[in-house]
């Protein structure tokens, strides 16, 4: 019935209704149902609001609704429409009726016409709108899943809204969980608060509940884990809203439900940064990104892109990498920048930072004022097989990009590092901590141009924890195991690391641009470690698998230049507070710097070039105090569980819970 009702049905309505509206106004005036003394008035208004009120509705598309489905807008805009008309009436009417000496009605009459116009002409369409609710949520009825909503906030009342507004999904909300107990008991559009997380198994046999709904945008990855915790022992699935930072990125909308995956168990409160101060540094500047087709850089593209930057110099050497972001830049920019406003100039170049006379070139070109250096050789094993490599990419090319930088008056530098630096045991860490005193010891160095010398700029280092996503990262690695069928591996039971996204770190990079002043070491706060031992299981278990039922997990052993822990700060460093609370700076960094610094990264590089493994571990001690290989064999087996190390000696101010230990290059594990 309901596909053949049209706005026509409305409009007849409309027309019938009107006359009776002026009539019923006169009535509850009068007191009385004859209205004798005001009959010529009526007629007028009859007739004017017969013809006004339904053009005005044309005009304003209210007959151009589908009524069916009709919003909160739609209502607004029904009774907006009736209001103007109704006073419109009235005007044309009271003229009409002074022309032809008409009585006037009573001065109270045209607010009850309003009230009964808008009560004529709404009641319908709000009747069909109810009906047709109702109606769709018996037909589905019989296919509804029971779902209880975890968070009574804005999001979740979001959530319960798509819910009520869309039945063709299947489900049925019956309530709320919220751990606030000053929510219990309350109505929130219509549904009860029936408790918290710890009711969840009681009220899934209470209501026959078979899924939970986490509507906790912000809520951080313990929280999570805790509730899908709960939510197996008691045999529910659970879905949940996005995260807020895949809301911010654009990539996801409020109403788009998705499974629980293992970025949401790892996920901690948001990182609050000053994305306003990133924009003033940024906007239309000349910005230059090496590595920028991986999965670091290439996010730092599409953030910097956001800045509104006036050109983005992309700068890698796989080629097909930096094509790929090429395309989605320029996308970008056809998508979302307007005709006739100055757009940012994308600039692609495929290079080696091991030839300085090209990079003399580019920078030559295209005269940079910033550079976020992202390019580096990350995965810790390969490295260890591959020493020559590591120098000439990760510090020789560092020296390189910090020279030309120099030459050419570069405003601001970062350097993305990784924990693997501090205390390193691998060739792939010692190289990048050799990478961080290059840049600490630039910042200290006075740059000269052509012209005149100028003071030290503000050349800054970010360490890095493991980062989801990224290229060679342990949960990718994992992914593919589960979906292989097994078995999964696991280097060793009791290694640990802390993880942060791809926009955390970048946000980290961008933040540390803008309140970098030189020779100072950034790292964020990545929250609790997590065992990987743990992340292997949680894995398997959202896949819908059971460990040892359907997936075995194994242990491979440590592999070469690989620590159980990772630690972010190096014995004296003097780390604090930014004015971002979860991100930490070591003011006093540049001061490790050695004096034959450039004397040992030039026997380095001579090494490099005879790949002499032996000579470049050889001087990597003489540079590195820290520096200890891991006596282990390649194929050294994991030893039976033992506890954690203590944790080394740290300065006592500021205290920093969750910092003292970590893992995971910027992208690799």
């Amino acid at each position: 019935m309901l596909k053949h009702i049209r706005n026509r049905w409305f409009l007849l309505f409309d027309l019938l209704i009107l006359p009776v509206a002026v009539y019923l106004g006169f009535m509850l005036r009068l007191d009385n149902s004859d209205i004798s003394v005001y009959q010529r008035a009526w007629l007028v208004l009859s007739a004017i609001s017969l013809i006004v009120i339904p053009c005005v509705f044309w005009l304003a598309g209210v007959y151009a609704r589908y009524w069916p489905f009709a919003s909160v807008d739609d209502l607004a805009l029904l009774a907006v429409t009736v209001t103007g008309a109704v006073v419109l009436v009235c005007v044309v009417a009271w003229i009409v009726m002074l022309d032809l000496a008409i009585k006037l009605p009573p001065r109270s009459f045209p607010f009850l016409f309003l009230l009964l116009a808008l009560a004529g002409t709404g009641a319908p369409r709000i009747a069909l709108r109810i009906y047709t609710s109702r109606r769709n949520r018996r037909t589905h009825n019989n296919a509804f899943t029971h779902v209880l909503i975890m968070g009574a906030g804005e999001a979740g009342s979001l959530t319960a809204q798509e819910l009520q507004r869309n039945p063709q999904l299947g489900l049925e909300a019956v309530g709320f969980l919220d751990d606030d107990p000053a929510k219990r008991g309350m109505r929130i559009r219509g549904l009860p608060v029936l408790g918290n997380r710890d009711d969840i198994a009681k009220l899934a046999q209470q209501y026959s509940i078979r899924q939970i709904i986490i509507a906790l945008p912000t809520a951080p990855g313990k929280t999570i884990r805790a509730i899908v915790k709960l939510c197996e022992q008691a045999g529910v699935s659970t879905r949940i809203m996005p995260g807020l930072y895949e809301l911010l990125d654009g990539k996801v909308s409020v109403n788009q439900l998705r499974k629980v995956e293992i970025e949401d168990l790892l996920r901690r409160e948001p990182i609050k940064t000053d994305n306003c101060a990133v924009k003033t540094l940024l906007r239309g500047q000349r910005v230059l990104i090496t590595g920028g087709g991986g999965s670091i850089g290439g996010e730092l593209c599409r953030q910097v892109l956001l800045c509104e930057p006036a050109q983005l110099v992309v700068l890698g050497h796989g080629e097909n990498s930096v094509f790929e972001i090429e395309n989605e830049l320029r996308r970008y920019i056809a998508r979302n920048v307007p005709r006739n406003t100055p757009v940012c100039e994308v600039i692609c170049v495929i290079a080696d930072l091991r030839m300085p006379e090209r990079l003399d070139a580019i920078f030559a070109q295209y005269h940079p004022q910033a550079v976020f250096h992202a390019a580096a050789h990350k995965h810790v094993p390969l490295m260890e097989l591959n020493p020559s490599e590591a120098i000439t990419n990760n510090i020789i090319g560092t020296r390189n990009v910090l020279s030309v930088c120099q030459r050419h008056g570069v405003e601001h530098f970062v350097m993305i590092s990784t924990d693997k630096a501090v205390n390193p045991t691998s060739i792939m860490g010692a190289s990048k901590r050799v990478a961080e005193l290059l840049v600490l010891q630039a910042s200290r160095a006075p740059i000269s141009n052509l012209q005149s010398p100028i003071p030290p700029l503000p050349y800054v280092a970010v360490r890095f924890g493991n980062v989801l996503g990224s290229r060679g990262s342990v949960v990718l690695t994992f992914r593919q195991q589960i979906a292989a069928g097994g078995p999964v591996t696991v280097t060793h039971p009791e290694m640990r690391r802390f993880f942060m996204t791809i926009p955390e770190a970048v946000q980290l990079v961008l933040q540390a641009a803008v309140i970098g002043r030189g020779g100072e070491i950034f790292t964020l706060d990545m929250g609790e470690p997590v065992k990987l031992l743990d992340l292997a299981h949680d894995m398997i278990r959202l896949s819908g698998l059971e460990v040892g039922r359907d997936i075995e997990v194994t242990y491979s052993g440590i592999r070469p230049g690989e620590k159980l822990f990772e630690e972010l700060f190096i014995k004296g460093e003097d780390y604090r507070h930014t004015v971002h609370e979860k991100i930490f700076i070591a003011r006093n960094a540049s001061s490790f710097v050695p004096e034959a610094l450039n004397e040992l990264v030039g026997e380095l590089e001579a090494a490099a070039r005879r790949d002499d493994a032996t000579t470049i571990r050889a001087i990597f001690h003489r540079l590195i105090v820290e520096y200890q290989p891991p006596p282990l064999p390649v194929n050294a087996k994991a030893p039976e569980p033992v506890p954690p190390p203590a944790a080394r000696e740290r300065p006592s101010d500021p205290p920093q819970p969750g910092l003292a230990q970590s893992m995971g290059g910027a992208g690799s594990d």
